[in-house]
Protein backbone atom coordinates (compact mmCIF):
# COMPACT_ATOMS: atom_id res chain seq x y z
CA UNK A 1 0.00 0.00 0.00
CA UNK A 2 1.14 3.89 -0.01
CA UNK A 3 1.46 5.48 2.59
CA UNK A 4 1.47 9.21 3.39
CA UNK A 5 3.10 10.40 6.87
CA UNK A 6 2.39 14.09 8.06
CA UNK A 7 4.05 15.63 10.92
CA UNK A 8 5.03 18.61 12.40
CA UNK A 9 8.15 17.27 13.92
CA UNK A 10 10.90 16.03 11.69
CA UNK A 11 14.71 15.56 11.00
CA UNK A 12 16.72 17.62 11.98
CA UNK A 13 14.76 18.54 14.87
CA UNK A 14 15.65 16.87 18.11
CA UNK A 15 12.36 14.85 18.54
CA UNK A 16 10.67 11.67 19.83
CA UNK A 17 7.76 12.08 17.69
CA UNK A 18 10.38 12.35 14.38
CA UNK A 19 12.11 8.88 15.69
CA UNK A 20 9.42 6.79 16.40
CA UNK A 21 7.91 7.77 12.75
CA UNK A 22 10.80 7.03 11.15
CA UNK A 23 11.24 3.74 13.24
CA UNK A 24 7.62 2.74 11.87
CA UNK A 25 7.96 4.02 8.19
CA UNK A 26 11.15 1.51 8.02
CA UNK A 27 9.16 -1.05 9.57
CA UNK A 28 6.32 -0.56 7.32
CA UNK A 29 8.77 -0.24 3.89
CA UNK A 30 10.63 -3.45 5.11
CA UNK A 31 7.08 -5.11 4.39
CA UNK A 32 7.20 -3.53 1.29
CA UNK A 33 4.76 -0.72 1.14
CA UNK A 34 5.59 2.78 0.06
CA UNK A 35 6.15 5.76 2.63
CA UNK A 36 6.00 9.53 1.94
CA UNK A 37 6.63 12.19 4.90
CA UNK A 38 5.18 15.40 4.22
CA UNK A 39 7.03 17.85 6.87
CA UNK A 40 8.18 21.29 7.28
CA UNK A 41 11.39 22.73 5.82
CA UNK A 42 13.96 23.17 7.97
CA UNK A 43 16.87 26.47 7.81
CA UNK A 44 20.45 25.86 7.97
CA UNK A 45 20.46 26.50 11.48
CA UNK A 46 18.13 23.98 12.51
CA UNK A 47 20.78 21.97 11.09
CA UNK A 48 23.62 22.96 12.95
CA UNK A 49 21.77 22.88 16.41
CA UNK A 50 21.68 18.98 15.96
CA UNK A 51 25.67 19.13 14.67
CA UNK A 52 24.81 18.44 10.89
CA UNK A 53 26.87 20.98 9.13
CA UNK A 54 25.36 20.98 5.85
CA UNK A 55 21.58 20.25 4.60
CA UNK A 56 20.63 16.43 4.19
CA UNK A 57 18.01 14.20 4.51
CA UNK A 58 18.15 11.22 6.53
CA UNK A 59 19.32 7.82 4.88
CA UNK A 60 16.21 5.82 4.95
CA UNK A 61 14.67 3.09 2.68
CA UNK A 62 14.30 3.43 -1.29
CA UNK A 63 10.65 2.94 -0.41
CA UNK A 64 10.59 5.84 1.88
CA UNK A 65 10.19 9.31 0.28
CA UNK A 66 10.38 13.16 1.91
CA UNK A 67 8.46 16.15 0.96
CA UNK A 68 9.06 19.52 2.55
CA UNK A 69 6.80 22.40 3.24
CA UNK A 70 7.61 25.92 3.48
CA UNK A 71 7.73 27.19 7.18
CA UNK A 72 8.42 29.83 9.77
CA UNK A 73 10.36 29.48 12.93
CA UNK A 74 7.97 28.91 16.51
CA UNK A 75 9.13 31.35 19.27
CA UNK A 76 10.13 29.38 22.37
CA UNK A 77 10.58 25.84 21.56
CA UNK A 78 12.54 23.51 23.74
CA UNK A 79 14.86 22.76 21.22
CA UNK A 80 14.96 25.99 19.59
CA UNK A 81 14.60 23.78 15.97
CA UNK A 82 10.77 24.19 15.74
CA UNK A 83 9.17 25.18 12.80
CA UNK A 84 5.62 26.14 11.97
CA UNK A 85 3.69 25.53 8.71
CA UNK A 86 0.98 28.08 7.50
CA UNK A 87 -1.80 25.83 6.07
CA UNK A 88 -3.04 26.23 2.23
CA UNK A 89 -5.14 25.16 0.28
CA UNK A 90 -3.27 23.62 -2.74
CA UNK A 91 -0.88 21.36 -1.08
CA UNK A 92 -3.28 18.22 -1.46
CA UNK A 93 -2.43 18.59 -5.10
CA UNK A 94 1.09 17.24 -3.84
CA UNK A 95 -0.44 14.58 -2.36
CA UNK A 96 -2.29 13.27 -5.02
CA UNK A 97 0.60 12.93 -7.16
CA UNK A 98 1.62 10.35 -4.61
CA UNK A 99 -1.78 8.65 -4.91
CA UNK A 100 -1.64 7.54 -0.90
CA UNK A 101 -4.26 4.65 0.02
CA UNK A 102 -3.94 6.18 3.35
CA UNK A 103 -3.43 9.44 5.16
CA UNK A 104 -1.72 9.27 8.77
CA UNK A 105 -1.81 12.29 10.70
CA UNK A 106 0.99 12.68 14.01
CA UNK A 107 0.04 16.50 14.63
CA UNK A 108 -2.99 19.04 14.82
CA UNK A 109 -0.84 21.82 13.80
CA UNK A 110 -0.26 23.15 10.72
CA UNK A 111 1.12 19.82 8.96
CA UNK A 112 -1.76 18.26 10.55
CA UNK A 113 -4.09 20.63 8.53
CA UNK A 114 -3.02 19.94 5.42
CA UNK A 115 -3.24 16.12 6.03
CA UNK A 116 -7.13 16.82 6.97
CA UNK A 117 -7.70 19.16 3.81
CA UNK A 118 -6.13 16.15 1.50
CA UNK A 119 -8.02 13.33 3.13
CA UNK A 120 -11.10 15.60 2.66
CA UNK A 121 -10.75 16.91 -1.00
CA UNK A 122 -8.98 13.31 -2.24
CA UNK A 123 -11.96 11.11 -0.13
CA UNK A 124 -8.93 8.70 1.66
CA UNK A 125 -8.76 7.36 4.18
CA UNK A 126 -7.54 9.18 7.68
CA UNK A 127 -6.06 7.80 10.48
CA UNK A 128 -4.48 10.29 13.33
CA UNK A 129 -1.97 9.80 16.49
CA UNK A 130 -1.79 12.26 19.06
CA UNK A 131 1.59 12.27 20.64
CA UNK A 132 1.05 15.70 22.46
CA UNK A 133 -0.91 16.30 26.25
CA UNK A 134 -2.23 19.80 24.87
CA UNK A 135 -2.09 21.00 28.78
CA UNK A 136 1.16 20.53 28.98
CA UNK A 137 2.15 21.96 25.51
CA UNK A 138 0.00 25.16 26.48
CA UNK A 139 1.25 25.43 30.15
CA UNK A 140 4.86 26.16 28.13
CA UNK A 141 4.07 28.10 25.24
CA UNK A 142 5.50 31.29 25.19
CA UNK A 143 1.60 32.33 23.71
CA UNK A 144 -0.51 33.32 26.71
CA UNK A 145 -4.31 33.44 26.27
CA UNK A 146 -7.23 33.69 28.51
CA UNK A 147 -8.83 29.95 28.09
CA UNK A 148 -5.83 28.78 25.86
CA UNK A 149 -6.05 25.26 27.83
CA UNK A 150 -10.19 24.75 27.11
CA UNK A 151 -9.79 26.19 23.47
CA UNK A 152 -6.82 23.83 22.51
CA UNK A 153 -8.73 20.66 24.72
CA UNK A 154 -11.16 21.54 22.27
CA UNK A 155 -9.33 22.16 19.06
CA UNK A 156 -7.22 18.89 19.50
CA UNK A 157 -10.57 16.86 19.92
CA UNK A 158 -12.47 18.27 17.30
CA UNK A 159 -9.67 17.52 14.50
CA UNK A 160 -9.51 13.79 16.02
CA UNK A 161 -12.74 13.31 16.00
CA UNK A 162 -12.75 14.05 11.63
CA UNK A 163 -10.10 10.94 11.76
CA UNK A 164 -11.54 7.58 11.16
CA UNK A 165 -9.16 5.69 13.58
CA UNK A 166 -7.31 7.76 16.65
CA UNK A 167 -4.33 6.35 18.56
CA UNK A 168 -1.84 7.31 21.22
CA UNK A 169 1.03 5.96 22.71
CA UNK A 170 -0.62 5.64 26.46
CA UNK A 171 -3.50 5.02 28.42
CA UNK A 172 -3.44 8.05 30.18
CA UNK A 173 -3.46 10.42 26.92
CA UNK A 174 -6.69 8.54 25.75
CA UNK A 175 -8.53 8.62 28.51
CA UNK A 176 -7.68 12.88 28.91
CA UNK A 177 -9.43 12.83 24.76
CA UNK A 178 -12.07 10.79 25.98
CA UNK A 179 -12.73 13.03 28.79
CA UNK A 180 -12.86 15.90 26.57
CA UNK A 181 -14.93 14.68 24.22
CA UNK A 182 -13.13 12.14 21.82
CA UNK A 183 -15.46 10.06 19.89
CA UNK A 184 -13.65 8.93 17.26
CA UNK A 185 -12.60 4.57 17.24
CA UNK A 186 -9.42 4.81 18.77
CA UNK A 187 -6.93 2.56 20.51
CA UNK A 188 -3.21 2.63 22.15
CA UNK A 189 -0.35 1.79 19.84
CA UNK A 190 2.70 1.95 21.37
CA UNK A 191 5.85 4.02 19.73
CA UNK A 192 8.43 1.37 18.05
CA UNK A 193 11.70 1.01 18.95
CA UNK A 194 14.61 1.77 16.56
CA UNK A 195 16.05 -1.85 17.27
CA UNK A 196 18.85 -1.64 14.76
CA UNK A 197 20.91 1.16 16.44
CA UNK A 198 19.63 0.22 19.98
CA UNK A 199 20.46 -2.87 21.21
CA UNK A 200 22.64 -4.35 23.96
CA UNK A 201 26.47 -4.39 24.18
CA UNK A 202 28.85 -7.30 25.47
CA UNK A 203 30.13 -6.85 28.83
CA UNK A 204 33.80 -6.81 27.18
CA UNK A 205 32.46 -3.79 24.72
CA UNK A 206 30.40 -1.84 27.42
CA UNK A 207 33.92 -1.43 29.58
CA UNK A 208 35.60 -0.07 26.80
CA UNK A 209 32.94 2.29 25.87
CA UNK A 210 33.26 3.52 29.87
CA UNK A 211 36.83 4.22 29.69
CA UNK A 212 36.16 5.78 26.22
CA UNK A 213 33.44 8.24 27.27
CA UNK A 214 35.20 8.45 30.56
CA UNK A 215 32.15 7.21 32.67
CA UNK A 216 32.30 5.92 35.96
CA UNK A 217 30.67 2.46 37.17
CA UNK A 218 27.76 4.21 38.44
CA UNK A 219 26.47 6.51 35.27
CA UNK A 220 22.85 7.87 35.05
CA UNK A 221 22.19 9.42 32.02
CA UNK A 222 19.73 11.53 30.33
CA UNK A 223 18.92 12.19 26.71
CA UNK A 224 16.43 14.89 25.00
CA UNK A 225 15.26 18.22 24.83
CA UNK A 226 16.93 20.55 27.48
CA UNK A 227 13.66 22.68 28.33
CA UNK A 228 11.73 23.68 31.30
CA UNK A 229 8.75 20.78 31.00
CA UNK A 230 11.85 18.01 31.16
CA UNK A 231 13.32 19.45 34.64
CA UNK A 232 16.32 18.70 34.40
CA UNK A 233 17.31 20.80 36.79
CA UNK A 234 15.81 17.74 39.60
CA UNK A 235 18.36 15.48 37.89
CA UNK A 236 21.32 17.80 39.12
CA UNK A 237 19.73 18.55 42.46
CA UNK A 238 19.88 14.97 43.08
CA UNK A 239 23.12 14.23 41.96
CA UNK A 240 23.84 15.74 45.06
CA UNK A 241 22.24 13.82 47.53
CA UNK A 242 23.12 10.92 45.34
CA UNK A 243 27.26 11.45 45.19
CA UNK A 244 26.42 11.19 49.23
CA UNK A 245 25.93 7.88 49.32
CA UNK A 246 27.77 6.89 45.70
CA UNK A 247 30.83 9.08 45.21
CA UNK A 248 31.90 8.12 41.73
CA UNK A 249 28.36 8.59 40.44
CA UNK A 250 28.20 10.74 37.29
CA UNK A 251 25.22 12.17 35.24
CA UNK A 252 25.47 12.19 31.75
CA UNK A 253 23.28 15.13 29.74
CA UNK A 254 22.59 14.64 26.03
CA UNK A 255 20.85 17.25 23.78
CA UNK A 256 20.35 20.86 23.19
CA UNK A 257 17.76 23.43 24.03
CA UNK A 258 16.93 26.65 25.97
CA UNK A 259 17.74 26.07 29.24
CA UNK A 260 21.62 24.26 28.57
CA UNK A 261 23.11 27.13 30.14
CA UNK A 262 20.65 27.27 33.13
CA UNK A 263 21.52 23.91 33.71
CA UNK A 264 26.00 24.47 33.37
CA UNK A 265 25.80 27.30 36.18
CA UNK A 266 23.58 25.51 38.79
CA UNK A 267 25.74 21.87 38.70
CA UNK A 268 28.68 24.32 38.97
CA UNK A 269 26.82 26.45 41.63
CA UNK A 270 25.72 23.52 43.80
CA UNK A 271 29.52 21.94 43.50
CA UNK A 272 28.34 18.52 41.12
CA UNK A 273 29.74 19.96 37.80
CA UNK A 274 32.72 18.43 37.45
CA UNK A 275 30.45 15.02 38.00
CA UNK A 276 27.89 15.89 35.41
CA UNK A 277 29.03 15.10 31.64
CA UNK A 278 27.26 17.45 29.19
CA UNK A 279 27.51 15.20 26.07
CA UNK A 280 25.68 17.59 23.28
CA UNK A 281 23.93 16.32 20.58
CA UNK A 282 24.72 13.20 19.24
CA UNK A 283 23.39 10.46 16.38
CA UNK A 284 21.84 7.42 17.38
CA UNK A 285 24.49 5.05 16.95
CA UNK A 286 26.77 7.18 19.64
CA UNK A 287 23.67 7.28 22.10
CA UNK A 288 23.26 3.83 21.92
CA UNK A 289 26.79 3.18 23.13
CA UNK A 290 26.36 5.94 25.81
CA UNK A 291 23.47 4.07 27.08
CA UNK A 292 25.69 0.72 27.20
CA UNK A 293 28.06 2.58 28.94
CA UNK A 294 25.64 3.89 31.79
CA UNK A 295 23.44 1.94 34.56
CA UNK A 296 20.17 3.89 34.49
CA UNK A 297 18.27 5.85 32.22
CA UNK A 298 16.48 8.41 33.95
CA UNK A 299 13.52 11.33 33.15
CA UNK A 300 12.39 13.98 35.13
CA UNK A 301 9.46 15.42 32.46
CA UNK A 302 5.98 16.18 33.82
CA UNK A 303 4.93 16.21 29.56
CA UNK A 304 5.70 12.88 28.27
CA UNK A 305 3.01 10.93 26.48
CA UNK A 306 5.38 8.15 25.89
CA UNK A 307 9.17 8.89 25.88
CA UNK A 308 11.12 7.07 23.49
CA UNK A 309 14.06 7.39 25.23
CA UNK A 310 13.23 5.47 27.67
CA UNK A 311 12.00 2.72 25.68
CA UNK A 312 15.67 3.31 23.39
CA UNK A 313 17.24 3.00 26.67
CA UNK A 314 15.19 -0.35 27.93
CA UNK A 315 16.75 -2.07 24.28
CA UNK A 316 19.73 -1.45 25.90
CA UNK A 317 19.17 -3.26 28.75
CA UNK A 318 18.98 -0.26 31.69
CA UNK A 319 17.26 0.08 34.69
CA UNK A 320 15.00 3.29 34.47
CA UNK A 321 14.25 5.68 37.12
CA UNK A 322 11.51 8.53 36.21
CA UNK A 323 8.70 10.99 37.28
CA UNK A 324 5.68 9.36 38.12
CA UNK A 325 3.47 10.96 35.73
CA UNK A 326 1.57 10.59 32.54
CA UNK A 327 3.37 8.37 30.01
CA UNK A 328 6.39 7.97 32.07
CA UNK A 329 4.02 5.51 34.51
CA UNK A 330 3.37 3.36 31.53
CA UNK A 331 7.07 2.65 30.91
CA UNK A 332 8.43 2.57 33.94
CA UNK A 333 7.01 -0.61 35.39
CA UNK A 334 9.05 -3.95 36.23
CA UNK A 335 12.31 -2.32 34.45
CA UNK A 336 12.93 0.88 36.95
CA UNK A 337 11.51 2.96 39.70
CA UNK A 338 8.84 5.91 39.59
CA UNK A 339 9.58 8.86 42.16
CA UNK A 340 7.32 11.41 43.59
CA UNK A 341 7.15 14.78 40.23
CA UNK A 342 9.65 17.32 41.14
CA UNK A 343 11.10 16.21 44.35
CA UNK A 344 14.56 15.40 43.73
CA UNK A 345 15.14 13.84 47.37
CA UNK A 346 12.90 10.66 46.26
CA UNK A 347 14.58 11.10 42.93
CA UNK A 348 17.94 10.53 44.88
CA UNK A 349 16.34 7.74 46.91
CA UNK A 350 15.57 5.40 44.12
CA UNK A 351 18.91 5.90 42.31
CA UNK A 352 20.64 4.99 45.51
CA UNK A 353 18.57 2.32 45.63
CA UNK A 354 18.99 0.86 42.45
CA UNK A 355 22.70 1.43 42.71
CA UNK A 356 22.96 -0.26 45.68
CA UNK A 357 21.28 -3.62 44.99
CA UNK A 358 23.10 -5.73 42.39
CA UNK A 359 20.38 -8.29 42.21
CA UNK A 360 17.75 -5.53 41.76
CA UNK A 361 19.69 -3.69 38.94
CA UNK A 362 20.35 -6.41 37.16
CA UNK A 363 16.75 -7.81 37.26
CA UNK A 364 15.10 -4.62 36.01
CA UNK A 365 17.90 -4.64 33.40
CA UNK A 366 16.63 -8.03 32.25
CA UNK A 367 12.84 -6.36 32.39
CA UNK A 368 13.74 -3.90 30.43
CA UNK A 369 14.68 -6.19 27.51
CA UNK A 370 12.04 -8.16 27.63
CA UNK A 371 9.43 -5.78 27.55
CA UNK A 372 11.32 -3.06 24.59
CA UNK A 373 11.06 -6.62 22.42
CA UNK A 374 7.42 -6.07 22.33
CA UNK A 375 7.83 -2.69 20.70
CA UNK A 376 10.18 -3.75 17.89
CA UNK A 377 9.80 -1.63 14.93
CA UNK A 378 8.29 -4.43 13.07
CA UNK A 379 5.67 -5.37 15.20
CA UNK A 380 4.56 -1.85 15.53
CA UNK A 381 4.61 -1.76 11.82
CA UNK A 382 2.22 -5.29 11.70
CA UNK A 383 -0.01 -3.52 13.81
CA UNK A 384 -0.54 -0.33 11.69
CA UNK A 385 -0.79 -2.38 8.53
CA UNK A 386 -4.18 -4.06 9.66
CA UNK A 387 -5.42 -1.03 11.14
CA UNK A 388 -4.60 0.76 7.90
CA UNK A 389 -5.70 -2.46 5.59
CA UNK A 390 -9.10 -2.82 7.62
CA UNK A 391 -9.51 0.81 6.54
CA UNK A 392 -8.97 0.71 2.97
CA UNK A 393 -11.34 -2.09 2.48
CA UNK A 394 -13.69 -0.41 4.40
CA UNK A 395 -13.61 3.09 2.64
Amino acid sequence: MRIAIFSDNFYPELSGISDSIVSLAEGLAERGHKIIFFVPKYSKKNYKLSGIQKFSEPNLSPNIQISRFSSLPFPGSGTKQARIVIPGFWRWLKVKKFKPDIIHSNHFFGVGLEALIAAKILHISFVGTNHTAITEFVHYSPIKLKNLESWSEYYVNWYYNKCAFVSAPSQSLLSEMEKNGLRASHGVISNPIDDKNFLEFSLAEKSKLKESFGLSNHTIVYAGRFAEEKHIDILVRGLKQIKSKVPDAILALAGHGNVLDKIKTMAREIGVGESVKFLGTIDKPTMAKIYNASEIFTIASTSEVQSMTILQAMACGLAAVGANSRGIADCITDNGLLFEPNNYMDFAEKVITIFEDQNLRQKLSQNALAIAAKFSSAKIAEEWEKIYTKLINKN
